[in-house]
């Protein structure tokens, strides 16, 4: 889930505050956002373990932070927007996990705030959220002293290259779509005229130097390779035995040099250095 520094006009409105009501429908419980979040959820479970405590940053609306707290991991959830902050205070107060999980709302970009806590054993950004912010040697520099050493960082971003994206609006024309990835500038979301953002896609590599030298890159693999972004679900839905296929064959594909760097999110697991 996306939490950024906004770029807006007055009134000032949130853009993930407009999209919280909806996020579960038309991401999480969708097809296609499980078969994407499993992936993540794999990862998770390989480096996050039970009594453990971990910050979730840009948690959105708590998914994945309930995850954590059925395998007895403490976790402290962060978003920017109040409205996903609402809809995950919810979600953790349903499913009686009110022990472990803390629900904050604190912006990536004040993380300062959080100095005098007790130390992470991990960080989890999932779907997309660094790609809100501008300057990611910042949130490196900010997370440094809040892992302890050892302590992983399991990250989900928007890859540079998603061949089903490219295929989908070459197909029909759009060619600013297709290829809007690559543009250095970014690319401007819109929620509503009020409510924009820019998206920023970053290669892995300028990822690893971002977080270097208090983070190092130690596996990374594509997420949204067979299975298509999100905006595709109807075809999931119209197609449901391909879909299975797409499904199995983003497992296998997943860590494969040269197929994960075609997928619609890189999936990068750092490691906390001495440094």
């Amino acid at each position: 889930m996306m939490s950024t520094a906004v770029q807006h006009s007055l009134p000032t409105v949130a853009p993930f505050d407009l999209l919280a009501a909806r996020y579960d429908d038309v991401f999480t419980n969708s097809c296609i956002g499980r078969a994407q979040r499993n992936l993540v959820w794999r990862e998770m479970d390989r480096n996050f373990q039970p009594g453990q405590r971990i910050l979730e940053i840009n948690c959105g609306t708590g998914v994945d932070a309930c995850h954590l707290a059925e395998r007895g991991i403490r976790v402290l959830a962060c978003d920017s927007s109040h409205r996903m902050i609402d809809v995950a205070r919810r979600r953790v107060r349903v499913s009686g996990h009110e022990q472990l999980v803390e629900v904050r709302h604190l912006c990536t970009e004040d993380l300062t705030q959080l100095f005098r806590s007790e130390p992470f054993e991990g960080v989890l950004s999932n779907f997309g959220g660094l790609n809100c912010l501008g300057d990611l040697e910042r949130v490196a520099f900010d997370l440094a002293p809040l892992v302890r050493t050892g302590g992983r960082l399991v990250i989900c971003v928007f890859g540079v290259c998603c061949l089903w994206e490219t295929l989908w609006y070459v197909l029909r024309r759009d060619l600013n779509k297709a290829f809007r990835r690559l543009r250095a500038e970014g690319d401007l979301w819109s929620a509503s005229p009020a409510a924009r953002v820019v998206v920023r896609y970053h290669s892995v590599r300028s990822l690893g130097r971002a977080f270097a030298p208090y983070f190092s890159l130690k596996r990374w693999q594509g997420v949204g390779i067979a299975v298509p972004p999100s905006y595709l679900e109807t075809l999931a839905v119209r197609f449901p035995r391909l879909f299975r296929v797409a499904t199995g064959l983003d497992s296998l594909l997943a860590p494969c040099p040269g197929y994960r760097a075609m997928a619609d999110h890189a999936l990068l697991t750092l490691e906390r250095t001495r440094a």
